[in-house]
């Protein structure tokens, strides 16, 4: 019987760390054979106790490499030349691609066959075995990155008295049934690598920046991230109707919060292109990655028609009560603009969806009398004398512009974020101080 290494054999003298490699190769590629007790170039060394051999390559197989591959090894031993070799005929696996657990999976961790030697896979190859194995859906695929943590998962479940456990990430499919986190896990995770980026600018146009912001993480730190941004420049603006103040934000906060909901649960993550929002003194635009799921059109989502591209990651937001139903956030949108002149407007691509919120009070501000930002940069100059004084808190604020609590909290951060104020302190010790020009 002659030996020679090839794409299908590999010929070792006794087990050594390396056989890992070559059997993952093996169960990555097309199968093949592990010979022990023989050397490189072909001759029978021999083991003292072959069975013993087969134990070492049993344990190591099943405490090193994942997804279990126990049950594509089989064992034999044979005598040649009189002497004792072990032969592990690897089958190619059902659950590619398998990886040594401590190197997870990432090329330094998958190997394939290429001719004589087992090499590291590439990147796409690892992508590409995924997807073979667990299908097209992003979200059930196994997450590429295993080292994962969960704490703003958990922080979001603990605000609703949720449990938030390995029990719980395997019935929300977070966890597959092989113990890996799915892409859906990663997303939730701390290491999630989407990003939403917000830019704020000066006038209708992208000339001038005012402000920007690349948010990072979990979706449901980004989610909360990215909604208090977007509070901040949210103003305020006030009306008198006789002798009663109306204020009115620029954006209806529920038009807010379903075009960012909207944006984070359709977008397609399988792009790596962030997720955009721009704020002008007109409108506000959502930008999200990924057109309308295949065979869907603009006009079906606007009679309310619902096909969700990730609907595990809707389960989750649904079980955190950020959403309700699937198919009402357009609605809920237009409902909030129901007694506005302009109106939101969605456009849809083949690899992009645009939601548009004009801005509520830019008519009043600059196409009817103009005297709102009057009367805003009126109250920035009086508050900013006052401070010129000494520290200031909130309820000189409201006192000084008679406006109420959560109005005058909005004004100042707005003035901290203008870098005209500074804050000193934090909850009911919180002041403001003029800024350090």
């Amino acid at each position: 019987m002659t030996f020679r290494e090839s794409e299908t054999v590999e010929l070792k003298v006794i087990v050594t760390e390396d056989a890992k490699k070559e059997i993952v190769a093996f169960a990555n590629s097309s199968g093949g054979k592990l010979f022990l007790g023989v050397a490189d170039d072909g001759q029978i060394v021999g083991l003292d106790d072959p069975d013993g051999s087969a134990l070492q390559i049993s344990n190591m197989v099943r405490d090193a490499i994942r997804p279990d591959l126990s049950m594509f090894l089989h064992y034999s031993t044979l005598e040649v030349e009189g002497k004792k070799i072990v032969e592990v005929a690897v089958q190619r696996g059902t659950e590619r691609p398998y990886y040594i657990a401590r190197k997870g999976l990432r090329p330094e961790g998958v190997y394939v066959r290429q001719g004589y030697s087992s090499v590291p896979a590439t990147d796409a190859a690892i992508r590409r075995m995924i997807k073979e194995t667990d299908g097209d859906h992003f979200e059930d695929m196994r997450s590429l990155e295993q080292e994962l943590t969960f704490e703003a998962a958990k922080e979001e479940f603990a605000r609703r008295s949720l449990k938030f456990e390995e029990p719980q990430m395997r019935t929300l499919k977070l966890i597959n049934r092989d113990g890996l986190y799915t892409n859906l896990g990663f997303l939730l995770s701390d290491q999630c690598v989407h990003t939403i980026k917000v830019a704020v600018f000066q006038g209708t146009d992208q000339s001038i920046f005012k402000d920007r912001r690349e948010f990072s993480g979990s979706l449901l730190r980004q989610l909360n991230d990215v909604y208090d941004f977007i509070d901040l420049h949210n103003q305020t603006h006030a009306t008198f109707d006789k002798l009663l103040r109306v204020d009115s934000r620029d954006y209806p906060e529920s038009a807010v919060r379903e075009a960012l909901l909207n944006a984070i649960v359709h977008r397609e993550y399988a792009y790596h292109a962030s997720t955009l929002i721009s704020l002008y003194e007109d409108r506000m635009e959502v930008v999200s990655v990924g057109g309308l799921v295949s065979g869907i059109v603009l006009e079906d989502i606007m009679m309310g028609v619902s096909v969700c591209r990730n609907p595990q990651l809707a389960n989750v937001f649904y079980h955190l009560q950020l959403i309700e139903a699937y198919g009402t956030g357009i609605s809920k949108i237009m409902q909030a603009y129901k007694d506005a002149k302009r109106k939101p407007t969605f456009q849809a691509t083949p690899n992009a969806f645009k939601v548009r919120l004009p801005n509520m009070n830019y008519e009043e501000d600059h196409e009817e009398n103009g005297t709102a930002d009057v009367k805003v940069q009126d109250e920035q100059r009086e508050v900013l004398k006052l401070a010129e004084k000494g520290p200031i808190v909130r309820s000189e604020v409201e006192k000084l512009l008679g406006v109420s609590a959560s109005t005058a909290t909005r004004f100042l951060r707005n003035l901290e974020h203008e870098h005209l104020l500074t804050r000193l302190g934090r909850g009911k010790n919180t002041q403001y101080i003029t800024a350090e020009k």
